[in-house]
């Protein structure tokens, strides 16, 4: 504890304390403290750099990471938390080191960095364990919609634009077509331990260390790549934390929008399926409810999380090099963004899993809304007629459709010729839904062969980890 009563790592030069509403405006320990262990193993890194450069002697050495051993244990075991004095948690586990070792000791720590390259770092090495089980949680929603995918071979359903009916396609396409943003921000995510994997030790307070510590092993000792190229850059930047936030940001929006899906299919008006009662609540008035809550949680969960990103951003944008005290703002919402996650994560999973397809309904509106239109109007191209009167030919058999009352494959073979005389009987051969679909054979179809390489090449993406 400093003389004017503090704990803070800052107070030698002024005569007094801080005023109460400073000290509370400052304090940061309340949120920061997840970090503890952190600081710690980045503090036995430090003391390996001090010991090499010839700042502490072998029995130092041993007696401060015995010290700091001790020190992770009680944290861990919760004998040890900060006290309402602790203006952080350096400031919190530097008290407690010198409990252990003394003061003489522990004062000796500090020497060769400052809070701003250690926090730098500690964010980066927190961040880099949540990636991962942040992607161990997007992997598993991968899988079940891949075992979702293959379980439902075959079954077809109306695909949309514009939220009307269009084409018909297999319910396995449309479900992998969730998987694929999921893969893709499981890619960003890796790409960012790439960048995310440099330690900031070294930076100091902004211009480095006069000590000659070396930055290489205490990178190494944590587990990262190497040292930041820049010790101003290293200290005043968090784009490292923004494009973090920004994949989780990602991640919430592609849940969200299979969310909006998932909530209209529930519907008696759709009654696609079915969501399992363990993944699903009721009203406290009317007892035959069945809400979608998983879903609604995840589509609102996803506002908090653009939220957390743009307040981040909105920090970050106009700050001059080096350290400012505005970046103590980056840890609460990228805190926050994680926890949201990794609660939203498993209910998600478990309702995509347990929920039922109507199937019977599904293939029943597959063909509404003239969906094989599209069908025709190609047929009629591969006839040679050009697509521009393909197009127009078959607009004109859709409203004689709508006029009539009829569905495109309920047209008399005398009404298809005098609507235009290209419309021969042959075209009925793709008036099927199981026509449409198997002729979309192209890259990336929904013809079965190009569902089933989706669904070999997403298998074989969720174990090569």
């Amino acid at each position: 504890m400093s003389e004017n009563g503090s704990n803070a790592l800052w107070g030698s030069r002024f005569d007094g304390g801080p005023a109460d509403s400073l000290a509370a405006l400052s304090r940061s320990v309340h949120f920061d403290w997840r970090l503890a262990q952190y600081d710690i193993k980045g503090t036995l890194a430090h003391i390996k750099a001090l010991h090499a450069a010839g700042y502490l002697t072998v029995a130092e050495h041993q007696k401060l990471e015995k010290s700091l051993e001790e020190l992770s244990r009680r944290v861990a075991e919760g004998s040890f938390t900060a006290k309402p004095s602790d203006e952080d948690v350096h400031s919190a586990l530097e008290r407690g080191l010198i409990e252990i070792a003394g003061a003489e000791l522990g004062g000796k720590v500090r020497a060769g960095r400052s809070r701003n390259d250690q926090i730098a770092t500690l964010i980066r090495t927190y961040l880099l364990d949540q990636s991962n089980v942040i992607e161990e949680l997007v992997l598993d929603l991968i899988n079940v919609l891949v075992d979702r995918a293959e379980e439902n071979l075959g079954v077809a359903m109306p695909g949309r634009t514009h939220f009307q009916h269009a084409q018909p396609v297999m319910l396995s396409h449309h479900l992998l077509a969730h998987a694929w943003p999921l893969q893709r921000d499981i890619e960003r995510m890796r790409e960012w331990r790439k960048r995310a994997s440099l330690s900031p030790y070294g930076a100091g307070a902004l211009a480095g260390s006069t000590l000659g510590l070396d930055p290489n092993l205490v990178a190494l000792e944590l587990g990262l790549t190497g040292p930041t190229q820049n010790s101003m850059d290293a200290t005043a930047s968090r784009d490292v934390v923004a494009e973090f936030e920004f994949i989780l940001t990602l991640i919430g929006i592609n849940l969200s929008r299979f969310s909006e899906e998932i909530i209209i299919w529930a519907s008696a008006e759709f009654d696609y399926i079915k969501l399992s009662d363990s993944f699903s609540t009721g009203s406290s008035i009317m007892p035959q409810k069945k809400n979608p809550d998983i879903a609604e949680l995840a589509r609102g969960k996803s506002g908090r999380l653009i939220g957390n990103l743009t307040g981040l951003l909105a920090t970050l944008k106009g700050l001059p090099l080096s350290y400012n005290r505005d970046l103590q703002e980056d840890k609460e919402p990228v805190f926050d963004s994680v926890d949201t996650l990794t609660v939203l994560m498993p209910a998600f999973t478990g309702m995509v899993a347990t929920l039922v397809f109507n199937k019977n309904r599904l293939e029943l509106l597959a063909p509404a809304g003239f969906s094989l239109a599209t069908d025709v109007a190609e047929w009629l191209v591969k006839q040679k007629v050009p697509f521009r009167d393909a197009h127009e030919i078959t607009g004109k058999l859709v409203s004689f459709c709508e006029k009539n009352s009829l569905q495109l494959h309920e047209v008399a073979d005398a009404d298809m010729a005098a609507i235009s005389p290209k419309l021969t009987p042959e075209v009925r051969d793709v008036l099927s839904v199981s026509g449409s679909i198997r002729a979309r054979a192209g890259a990336g179809g929904t013809a079965l062969p190009r569902v089933l390489e989706q669904i070999t090449a997403l298998r074989k993406f969720s174990v090569k980890r």
